[in-house]
């Protein structure tokens, strides 16, 4: 249904993005933010789910500043190179990746109102945008790692948020989650029994209830702000 175009950041930074179409006229766009296991099979596939429901869906490479080409599967050598990128990613200086998220979001406009999307590491980018970028009409991270910390927490959402997140997550506390609904009554905060990383069907946590009820609700969500 896709294919990878070559989008521009305002820096004049070159990356690719892959893009799904809608086969019927777009209700709008939906930037689809990555793990930190690069633009693979997975993302490609979740892209497509959201353009096979009417929208024009972008997806970055958000790891080019650093590596181009990573795509990467879920094994523990996966896991450490992804989370070494996505380190070098969050040390490039300001504003580092959310030019290159900006620029999608703006390439995905083109199908009307923006909504984005992202997991992981994709989840706590998607924060950010929802708190930092223009263009915007919903965001919904789902179980965004770091999102849930202080220096996080403390930014405030521009746009209508979803948040997903998993009570069995080791990587977000549900302290921390608690906390983060306190302080943002506004966001919408929805925990599932699963572990973290639950929608991904290409690993071990997915957990096939929590995935179609999070889907439900993002889909959802976009229908009610993209309009």
């Amino acid at each position: 249904m896709g294919s990878f175009v070559q989008l521009t950041s305002a820096d004049g930074f070159d990356f690719p993005a892959y893009v799904a179409q809608p086969a019927v006229q777009s209700k709008g766009g939906v930037v689809v933010l990555q793990e930190i296991f690069g633009v693979n099979s997975h993302i490609r596939e979740v892209a497509d789910g959201y353009a096979a429901q009417g929208y024009f869906v972008v997806a970055p490479s958000t790891f080019h500043r650093v590596k181009p080409g990573v795509e990467m599967g879920y094994t523990e050598a996966d896991m450490g190179e992804g989370m070494a990128l996505k380190a070098a990613v969050e040390a490039l200086p300001a504003p580092g990746v959310l030019a290159d998220i900006q620029a999608a979001i703006r390439h995905a406009a083109q199908g009307g109102k923006v909504g984005i999307v992202g997991y992981c590491w994709g989840g706590l980018l998607t924060w950010r945008a929802a708190c930092l970028l223009d263009g915007l009409s919903a965001a919904v991270p789902y179980y965004g790692g770091g999102m849930t910390t202080e220096a996080e927490a403390a930014r405030q959402a521009r746009v209508p948020t979803l948040a997903h997140f998993a009570e069995q997550d080791k990587w977000i506390p549900l302290d921390g989650v608690e906390a983060f609904r306190q302080g943002h009554p506004d966001v919408a905060v929805h925990l599932y029994p699963a572990h973290h990383g639950f929608n991904c069907d290409h690993r071990g946590a997915w957990n096939a209830d929590a995935a179609a009820t999070a889907r439900q609700r993002t889909l959802a969500f976009f229908a009610q702000h993209l309009r």
